[in-house]
């Protein structure tokens, strides 16, 4: 892959992961609600997601997968309820995350790594994304070499846009005012998954 192809792919897929959306209020609030450490666990398991669809999509079964809109609008209901069931976790759990310490964080690092994994898998639009990005970018005669360039590239930048998002929630006082109104916080982070995961169900069944 020559250096202007690959600047491009990593131009777009920083855009694409700086750009607000469900991936980074679950991030966040993993966070702020547990701990930095939490955070950059589930950052890791998200880009490991991204990279799930990367593959899928250079392995050509993404383009099956749009062909098949039943199997595309199923998984984003899947997606828009699990989006739900945090931000309802999110808010009845409110602020008994607020003690952030190593040992006494009420969910386990295992539950971060799901949660980062899980918000992403469970976004088919990130199929489609690739799918448009590589049939511009990437040639098809790929070898081996290139497919695992580009599945890391994607992987690294999305893991390391939300590590840093993770780390720099790690002090100072904006950290310290979050913790202070964990409860706000954590209803106000619930609520905006509730309703984001509404809106991808209602889309889901609107568009089919």
């Amino acid at each position: 892959m020559d250096l202007t192809t690959w600047l491009s792919l990593v131009a777009v897929c920083v855009m694409g992961a700086i750009s607000p959306g469900p991936s980074l209020a679950v991030i966040l609030r993993v966070s702020v609600s547990q701990s930095p450490l939490h955070g950059v666990l589930a950052a890791i398991t998200h880009g490991l997601g991204i990279g799930f669809w990367a593959f899928l999509t250079l392995q050509g079964l993404a383009i099956l997968m749009a062909k098949h809109q039943g199997l595309f609008s199923v998984l984003t209901v899947l997606g828009g309820v699990y989006l739900a069931w945090l931000g309802l976790k999110a808010w009845r759990y409110a602020g008994q995350g607020k003690e952030i310490n190593v040992e006494g964080v009420r969910s386990s690092y295992w539950d971060s790594a799901r949660d980062g994994l899980m918000i992403a898998v469970l976004n088919p639009k990130i199929a489609l994304f690739f799918l448009a990005l590589f049939s511009q970018l990437i040639p098809t005669n790929m070898d081996v070499l290139i497919k695992f360039q580009l599945w890391a590239t994607v992987v690294v930048i999305d893991s390391g846009w939300y590590i840093i998002v993770a780390l720099l929630l790690a002090g100072g006082p904006v950290l310290s005012w979050l913790r202070r109104h964990t409860v706000w916080v954590d209803r106000s982070m619930g609520g905006i998954l509730m309703l984001l995961g509404l809106k991808v169900v209602i889309g889901a069944f609107f568009l089919s």
